[in-house]
């Protein structure tokens, strides 16, 4: 078995004397572990690092083994980012969120897509917080446990739109779900549009949403927690009044 595919560095680790096992999120192929022969070089080692851009030559004898790959990088990758400390807090929890929730060896072309529009977003520390947000709605979405915020899951409306069920991942109107404030996640509305802006507590609002369902639905049947590195990255944010 041998295919070429473009993929992000999600993680590696050492393996043996010389090499390494990078774990890829591949374009069509999904995740993919392999061994990178010479991959604990110095040479190496920056190619290797989360967020990587690469284009992966992967080859295995059978579809369960551990195969080989031979790595091509691709632009500069995390090192544009090395100067934003906050950013590659973002970085590593994004690598760490997808490696935890996609399975290994299953397509999900849209958890690429997302992972490269964050990539691009990291440039701009304004954005990259709401666009994180953005990210993990797409994960979920690829994985089949898509938010569905189009209108009222008790009304139909489909204006003022503020809370989700934390049940169904349905949106509520402001008017259905008065009675229930207490009970439900907060929408901000960026999540709603583009053209809608950030408000004080929208980034925070939205990383309790999708952390919500990221746990419940993926992480939790994989008897697994949220990553630390997502938990970390909140904290970060915070500390710098970015939440």
């Amino acid at each position: 078995m041998e295919v070429q595919d473009d993929a992000f560095v999600l993680s590696a680790r050492a393996h043996g004397d010389t090499g390494a096992v990078v774990d890829l999120l591949t374009e069509r192929h999904g995740r993919r572990a392999a061994y990178v022969a010479g991959g604990a070089s110095r040479r190496m080692r920056p190619f290797l690092q989360p967020g990587a851009r690469v284009v992966a030559d992967l080859r295995s004898r059978t579809s369960e083994q551990l195969g080989s790959a031979r790595l091509e990088p691709v632009g500069e990758g995390p090192a544009a980012l090395f100067d934003d400390p906050l950013a590659l807090t973002g970085l590593s929890a994004a690598a760490a969120v997808a490696q935890g929730a996609l399975p290994e060896r299953e397509p999900h072309p849209g958890a690429f897509y997302a992972f490269e529009a964050l990539m691009g977003a990291f440039a701009v520390p304004e954005v990259w917080p709401a666009v994180f947000v953005r990210f993990e709605a797409g994960l979920l979405e690829d994985l089949g446990f898509g938010l569905d915020l189009s209108r009222c899951a008790s009304t139909g409306s489909m204006d003022d739109l503020v809370w989700v069920s934390p049940r169904t991942g349905r949106a509520v109107s402001r008017e259905a779900g008065a009675p229930y404030a207490d009970k439900l996640l907060a929408l901000p509305p960026f999540m709603l549009g583009a053209q809608a802006g950030l408000g004080e507590g929208d980034v925070k609002a939205g990383l309790a949403l999708t952390g919500h369902f990221l746990e419940q639905f993926v992480f939790h049947a994989l008897n697994r927690p949220l990553p630390p590195a997502r938990v970390w990255m909140i904290d970060k944010l915070g500390e710098a009044g970015r939440l």
